[in-house]
């Protein structure tokens, strides 16, 4: 598995790039991949079928001038930006049988996260359908979502580790859809940032994962990336 460790400036970017990963991937030009990414600055992003007036404040970010973005993966709406790390995998179904099935795939893919999190001194749980939260307190540290190929898949996710919190009570609305263990909670008192180092939590997480080599965007790659970057729909509001 290949190690790409790759952020941009430009949130749309970071977003369009796993899925070019995914595409390559299905075409036979790549690998399995896992990669790192994390934003300079803070942007808010919709699941597939998130719905822009129902999930986000529009007065707050419009007035604080932050972009409100599309990925092609499911979930919810999640805020982005300094403090929260992403992590994407791009799995072959052929080498990981697990993956075929979308509900045994989350508990494949995260109970290996929470195997990571535990090697950097941090108790979390996996928690169905999407969740990693703090083993104590049961607040939220990572969400994911997936987008699923005929041959691959990919899952992406966050690891909160010093996000500013209060921002996505700011930005965000209560969503309609919540799990049992949120308990009515505000995301101010449902999320958390881990107490482990960046740097740490992803040597953790590619160990459990089995990358053994590392290797930059290709040209390839970025030629895709510029391609589908400029003909994208992601872009809701800036």
């Amino acid at each position: 598995m290949l190690l790409k460790d790759v952020s941009f400036d430009d949130p749309l970017k970071n977003l369009v790039y796993d899925d070019v990963l995914l595409r390559r991937a299905e075409e036979g030009a790549a690998a399995e991949a896992l990669r790192f990414w994390e934003s300079p600055v803070h942007f808010v992003v919709l699941g597939l079928a998130g719905n822009l007036d129902e999930d986000v404040d529009l007065e707050a970010v419009k007035r604080d001038r932050i972009p409100v973005l599309r990925r092609s993966s499911g979930g919810g709406t999640v805020l982005q930006g300094p403090g929260s790390l992403n992590y994407s995998l791009v799995l072959s179904k052929d080498i990981h049988p697990e993956v075929t099935d979308l509900k045994k795939s989350y508990e494949y893919i995260l109970n290996g996260v929470c195997r990571a999190l535990e090697s950097v001194g941090v108790s979390a749980i996996f928690l169905p359908v999407s969740d990693i939260a703090l083993k104590q307190g049961r607040k939220k540290i990572s969400g994911n979502a997936q987008k699923r190929g005929k041959k691959y898949i990919l899952h992406h996710g966050t690891m909160l580790y010093n996000l500013d919190i209060p921002l996505a009570s700011r930005y965000l609305r209560m969503p309609k859809n919540v799990p049992e263990y949120r308990e009515g909670r505000s995301h101010t008192e449902f999320i958390a940032n881990i107490s482990a180092q960046r740097s740490d939590i992803k040597h953790a997480i590619a160990h459990v994962f089995g990358v053994k080599d590392i290797e930059k965007i290709s040209d390839a790659e970025q030629n895709l990336l510029n391609q589908w970057v400029c003909s994208s729909e992601k872009i809701i509001s800036a």
